[in-house]
């Protein structure tokens, strides 16, 4: 008597390809901010920023964003990730990074490196609100810093 062929191949490939899929939506399931001495890093799934405390020019509370066109990126539910660009200025190529993890929460608007725009929000409202007010603190505790353009 035989016994039917397992197909072991197969089975390992079907685990495999699921373990993937959950690592892919556990790193895209949040914003991942890591705040060090001197910058912010902000990583979610396949997107990373690194931004300067230095660097900063703006740190802004806003309601909502801006209308814009989607270079990459996804939105789901209440979550919006991506690199856009904004119908206005759709000449220039500017990219403006989205990291939002719940849209009807306000975003935290960062302009830095004189032009490059970032909006992001964390799920928690308080912790939205600390990690906007520990900005502020960085950006208003930096030294003005002059261009001397001759």
């Amino acid at each position: 008597m035989r016994t039917k062929k397992q197909h072991r191949f197969w089975n390992i490939l079907v685990v495999i390809t699921v373990i993937i899929c959950l690592l892919a939506l556990m790193a895209h399931y949040k914003n991942w901010v890591r705040t060090n001495t001197n910058d912010i890093q902000i990583l979610s799934g396949f997107y990373y920023n690194k931004v300067e405390f230095s660097e900063l020019d703006s740190v802004v509370m806003v309601e909502k964003i801006p209308p814009m066109e989607r270079l990459n990126g996804f939105s789901a539910l209440e979550k919006e990730k991506g690199v856009f660009r904004e119908f206005k200025d759709s000449l220039t190529d500017k990219k403006v990074y989205v990291y939002v993890d719940h849209f009807p929460n306000p975003k935290i608007k960062l302009v830095y490196r004189d032009s490059l725009r970032l909006f992001m929000n964390l799920r928690d409202s308080l912790e939205n609100e600390k990690m906007y007010l520990f900005l502020k603190n960085k950006k208003d505790s930096l030294p003005l810093q002059f261009s001397s353009k001759k």
